[in-house]
C-alpha cells in the first residue's frame, strides 16, 4: 500500500512540473497556443483526478490461482517506470472485472477476493471473501464478519460431514449466481426467508451490473435503499468501492435530497400516508391554492383604484392551468395575465379620466403602464393571493395543520382519517412525509424563470470581463510594441472572441456521478436496488418508480417479516398496482445462515404470524441450542447487561434485541457494563425490531418477547425477524411467562 501512494506522489509530482512548464510557455503563433491551452487543460484534469483518487485510493485485492502476486483495484491506473504489469488497476479495466463478477459458482481465476476501507492513507478495515472453497474450509471459515463474507460461510458448510453439503452449496451457488447475473431490464423480484443471503446477492448484483453495464450506469448511476441509517453502514463496509463509482446510498428518510426525516411517527398515521388516495390529497391541496376572489379586489395605481373582479381571477386561473399543469411553472402565465388585464383597465381608466373617453393611448402608452402596473407592490401582492409561489414543505405543513383545509381536500378519508393527519406545523419530518413532500414538487415543480434571468446576467458579467481582459492585451501591445516583428505577434485576442474566453472560465464540474444524483430531486437512475422491500407504502413506490423510469429494479425482501401497516402481505398485492404483471420472481430456498436448531423455534413464531411463509430449508447445525431464562422484572435491564457481557465474552459480533418500551433502560445497562469502544468494529449494539432488519449477528439476546409481540403492529412478524438474526447463539431473556409458540427453547436458571 505505501508504494502505491508513493507512486501515486511520483505521478502527481510530474503532473505538475508539467503544468508549470505549460502556464510558463509563451506562445508565438496559433498552433502554439493552442497546444499550450490543450496541455494546460490536460495536466490540470490529470492533478484533479489524482487529488480525488487520493481518498480510497485502493479499494481491493484479488488472489488469483495462477498467479503469486496479487492484483490491487482503485480508483485509477498506475504503472511502474518501465513495467507491464500496473501497480494499480483502474476498476473499470478489464482486468478489473472479477473483483465486481467473480463468485463461487464462477471464480474466474480468482480464489479471495479482499474489500480494503481506508481513512485518508490508513487501513482501517479489510474483509475478505474465499471464493476457492476448500481453502476456506481447510482455514474454518475465519471471518465471518459483515456480509462480505457470505462465501466464506458457505465454505463452513463444506466443511460439515454430514455427506449432503457439496449438493447444498451447489444449490446455494446457482440460485444465487443465477440471480446476480438475471437480465437487467424490469423488475426482478428476490423473495427469501431469513439466512438466504438476499441482501449479499443484492450487493452482488449492484456490483455486476456496475461493471456489465459500466457506461450507462456511470452515466445515470445506481441507487441502493435500506431500511434504516444503520444498515446503509453496514452495507457500506462490504462493497466500499460502490461509494467511490455511481451509487447512491439511502434509505427512505433520506431520499429527498437535503432532508433527514427520521422522526418517530404512529404505525396507523404512518400507514394512512403511505395509501395511494394521498396523492389524490396533495393533488387537490394544490389546486386549492390557485385561488378564486371570494369579493372583488381593489387595486390602487399612483392614484387609479382598478376593480380586480371574481371573473377576472377566474380567468388567470384558467389561462395558468392551459399554460401549464404543474404549477410553479405557470405561476409567470398567472403573473402576466394579471399585469395584462390591470394595465387594460388602468388604460381604460386613464382614457375616461384624461381623454374625456376617447382611449388614444398607443401601444408604447400601454407598454409603459404595463411596466408601471408589473411594478406596483400590491400587484406582486394580488399575484401571490391568486397563484403563490409554493413549495412542498409549504403546501404539506399548511395541510396538515389545518383541520378546513383537510376536510375540503382529504373527501377520501374518513373524518377519523383526516383527524389522525393533523399536526402542528412545527412537527418534524418523518420517513412517511418523504414520499407525500417528493409528490407535491412533482405538482409543483419550479419557476425557473428568476434563475434564468440570474444566469444571463452572470453570462453578461463574464461577457464584459473577458472583454476588458482581451481590450487590455490589445492595447498593452500597441503601446509596448517597438518593432514590427514585436507588433505581428498573435496574443490570445487574435485567436479567441469574449464568448470563448468566458466560457473557458465557466466553472466545472468535479462531481461523481453519485454525489450530482444525491443532490438533484429530479434525477433518474438507470437501477435501483430496494432491500427490505417488503416495508414499503404504495407511495413509496410510487416515488422509486419514478426515480426509475426505464423499471429496471432489483427488489429483494421477505413478507414474513414484515413490521409495518403500510408494507407488503404479498408482492403481487404491492406491485400489481404499478406494474400490473410486468415483474418476475425468483425465490432464494436454502437458509445457510440461521442454524437448524434456531429456525426451530422461528417456525412456530412465522405460523403464529399467520403470513402463509414457509421458511427456507436451515442447512447448518451448530449443535448448540438456543435458551430462554425469566428473571424478575425489576432487575431485567441489569440482567439483560450481565448476560451480554458474558455472551460478549464469545467469538463474533453481538446484538441485544429489545422491544421500544425498554429501550432506554437496557440500552444504559449495557453501555455500563461494556462501554463503547471506537477500537471494536464488533462492539455489541442494543437496537429494536425493525433496527435489526437486514443486519445478522454471531450471538443475539432477545429481550422481553411477549413486549415485541404486543407493542408490534405486526408483533409475531417483528418476533420472527429478531430471533432469525443469529449466526451461531441466541439466548431469550423473560420477565413473564414465554408464549407458547416459544416453548421449544432451552429453560435455563
Amino acid at each position: 500500500m505505501t508504494a502505491l501512494y508513493d507512486r501515486l506522489d511520483e505521478v502527481r509530482a510530474r503532473s505538475v512540473g508539467r503544468l508549470d512548464e505549460a502556464l510558463a510557455t509563451v506562445p508565438h503563433n496559433p498552433q502554439a497556443v493552442g497546444e499550450r491551452e490543450a496541455a494546460v487543460e490536460l495536466h490540470t484534469r490529470r492533478i484533479v483526478a489524482l487529488d480525488a483518487a487520493e481518498s480510497g485510493l485502493v479499494f481491493g485485492r484479488l488472489d488469483r490461482h495462477e498467479a503469486e502476486t496479487p492484483r490491487y483495484i482503485g480508483r485509477i491506473g498506475l504503472f511502474a517506470d518501465g513495467a507491464e504489469e500496473p501497480l494499480l488497476v483502474d476498476w473499470r479495466a478489464p482486468a478489473a472485472r472479477p473483483f465486481y463478477t467473480a463468485t463461487a459458482l464462477h471464480d474466474q481465476g480468482v480464489r479471495r477476493r479482499r474489500h480494503i476501507r481506508t481513512r485518508g492513507r490508513t487501513v482501517v478495515s479489510v474483509a475478505d471473501e474465499t471464493l476457492d472453497l476448500a481453502e476456506a474450509a481447510a482455514e474454518g471459515g475465519a471471518d465471518r464478519r459483515g456480509l462480505a463474507g457470505e462465501s466464506v460461510l458457505l465454505a463452513a458448510l463444506n466443511a460439515s460431514r454430514t455427506g449432503r453439503m457439496t449438493d447444498i452449496v451447489r444449490t446455494i451457488q446457482a440460485e444465487q449466481d443465477r440471480i446476480i447475473r438475471a437480465d437487467v431490464k424490469g423488475v426482478l423480484v428476490v423473495q427469501g426467508g431469513p439466512g438466504t443471503g438476499k441482501t449479499a446477492v443484492a450487493l452482488h448484483r449492484a456490483a455486476y451490473l456496475l461493471y456489465t453495464h459500466r457506461e450507462r450506469l456511470a452515466r445515470s448511476g445506481l441507487l441502493v435503499v435500506g431500511p434504516s441509517p444503520t444498515f446503509l453502514r453496514y452495507i457500506a463496509d462490504v462493497l466500499p468501492s460502490l461509494g467511490e463509482t455511481g451509487v447512491v446510498l439511502a434509505d427512505v428518510g433520506s431520499l429527498r435530497p437535503g432532508l433527514q426525516a427520521h422522526a418517530p411517527e404512529r404505525p396507523e398515521v404512518a400507514e394512512l400516508k403511505g395509501r395511494l388516495v394521498m396523492a389524490d390529497v396533495v393533488a387537490a391541496a394544490v389546486k386549492r391554492r390557485q385561488a378564486v376572489l371570494d369579493r372583488p379586489a381593489e387595486i390602487d395605481i399612483d392614484g387609479t383604484v382598478l376593480r380586480f373582479t371574481k371573473a377576472d381571477a377566474a380567468r388567470v386561473r384558467s389561462r395558468a392551468r392551459a399554460a401549464s399543469r404543474v404549477h410553479n411553472e405557470a405561476r409567470p402565465a398567472a403573473a402576466r395575465t394579471v399585469i395584462e388585464l390591470l394595465a387594460r383597465k388602468y388604460a381604460d381608466k386613464l382614457g375616461e379620466n384624461v381623454l374625456g373617453g376617447a382611449n388614444l393611448l398607443d401601444q408604447g402608452d400601454v407598454a409603459a403602464l404595463r411596466r408601471e402596473v408589473a411594478a406596483e407592490p400590491a400587484v406582486h401582492g394580488l399575484i401571490d393571493r391568486l397563484w403563490p409561489r409554493l413549495t412542498a414543505e409549504r403546501v404539506l405543513r399548511d395541510l396538515f395543520a389545518s383541520r378546513s383545509q383537510l376536510d375540503a381536500v382529504a373527501t377520501g378519508l374518513t373524518e377519523a382519517e383526516r383527524e389522525l393527519l393533523r399536526r402542528p406545523p412545527s412537527s418534524p419530518w418523518t420517513p412517511a412525509d418523504v414520499p407525500l413532500l417528493e409528490e407535491v414538487d412533482e405538482l409543483l415543480g419550479i419557476d425557473e424563470s428568476a434563475q434564468r434571468r440570474a444566469e444571463e446576467r452572470e453570462r453578461q458579467r463574464r461577457l464584459r470581463d473577458a472583454q476588458e481582459t482581451l481590450d487590455m492585451l490589445h492595447g498593452s501591445r500597441s503601446q509596448d510594441a517597438e518593432t514590427e516583428d514585436e507588433a505581428e505577434e498573435l496574443l490570445a485576442g487574435d485567436l479567441l472572441d469574449a464568448e470563448g474566453l468566458a466560457e473557458r472560465h465557466e466553472e466545472t464540474d468535479y462531481r461523481s456521478t453519485a454525489e450530482r444524483a444525491a443532490a438533484d430531486r429530479t434525477w433518474t437512475y438507470g437501477h435501483i436496488i430496494v432491500d427490505e422491500a417488503q416495508e414499503l407504502s404504495a407511495m413509496t413506490w410510487r416515488l422509486l418508480l419514478r426515480r426509475c423510469p426505464t423499471r429496471s429494479m432489483t427488489v429483494v425482501g421477505d413478507v414474513a417479516q414484515t413490521s409495518t401497516l403500510a408494507g407488503a402481505t404479498s408482492w403481487a398485492d404491492v406491485l400489481e398496482p404499478h406494474l400490473g404483471r410486468s415483474w418476475q420472481l425468483e425465490e432464494l430456498t436454502v437458509n445457510y445462515r440461521t442454524p437448524a436448531e434456531i429456525m426451530a423455534v422461528a417456525d412456530a413464531v412465522l405460523a403464529a404470524g399467520g403470513t402463509g411463509g414457509t421458511s427456507a430449508e436451515a442447512v447448518r447445525s451448530t449443535g448448540e441450542r438456543p435458551w430462554g431464562r425469566q428473571v424478575p422484572d425489576a432487575t431485567l435491564a441489569d440482567e439483560v447487561a450481565e448476560a451480554a457481557l458474558e455472551l460478549d465474552k464469545e467469538e463474533g459480533t453481538l446484538g441485544v434485541l429489545v422491544p421500544h418500551s425498554r429501550l432506554a433502560a437496557v440500552s444504559a445497562a449495557v453501555a455500563a457494563r461494556l462501554p463503547a469502544d471506537p477500537d471494536r468494529a464488533d462492539a455489541p449494539v442494543v437496537l429494536p425490531p425493525e433496527g435489526a432488519k437486514g443486519l445478522e449477528f454471531d450471538s443475539v439476546l432477545v429481550v422481553d418477547p411477549a413486549a415485541i409481540v404486543a407493542e408490534g403492529v405486526r408483533g409475531w412478524n417483528d418476533l420472527y425477524v429478531v430471533l432469525t438474526r443469529a449466526t451461531q447463539r441466541l439466548g431469550v431473556l423473560h420477565p413473564g411467562e414465554l408464549p407458547a409458540e416459544l416453548s421449544g427453547l432451552d429453560v435455563r436458571d
